[in-house]
């Protein structure tokens, strides 16, 4: 076997464009399942809450955050599951490289929802127990937080290792 080109044009692993994307496509696998328990866990606290006898006192607004955050993990679950449909459709079609592909968009559009949905399941709980602005607040704050964290800091990351200034310690 040859070292090949990664799709950042630098070479690395000793391996095939097959095994590339064998790697490729078992490691954002892994990264749906972390991604999946995520959801699982914020969209079965929302789905408790109507059952709770403190739902009733809900206002207009509390009750629209809910509906919009159950919604958000609905969507947030179908866009995990999604590259598991692809791959269930372009099976043994020779395609691996646009399931790849595919996947990856769909990770990031999933990371956004688990944003989405962390910051209104926190703007929600603190509305109801600390007051309005509290939940405003707090939503606001962990949005941004969310997004310097999963947006910035992986954009910082990789203009650092592109400048040479990121050791090979990671």
């Amino acid at each position: 076997m040859s070292e090949v080109e990664d799709y950042t044009g630098r070479t690395g692993r000793n391996e095939t464009r097959e095994e590339q994307l064998d790697r490729n496509w078992a490691e954002l696998l892994q990264e749906l399942r972390v991604l999946q328990t995520g959801v699982q866990i914020l969209a079965g606290f929302l789905l408790t809450l109507p059952f709770q006898s403190r739902f009733e006192d809900l206002d207009e607004f509390q009750v629209n955050l809910y509906l919009a955050n159950v919604v958000v993990a609905a969507l947030t679950t179908a866009m995990i599951l999604l590259p598991v449909s692809v791959h269930r459709r372009l099976f043994r079609k020779r395609l691996k490289e646009t399931l790849v592909s595919s996947a990856d968009g769909l990770t990031k559009i999933a990371l956004g929802g688990i944003a989405l949905l962390s910051a209104g399941t926190a703007a929600l709980v603190f509305d109801v127990t600390a007051g309005r602005t509290a939940g405003l607040t707090a939503g606001g704050s962990l949005m941004a937080v969310m997004v310097v964290l999963l947006v910035y800091v992986p954009i910082h990351l990789n203009r650092k290792a592109s400048a040479g200034k990121l050791g090979r310690k990671l």
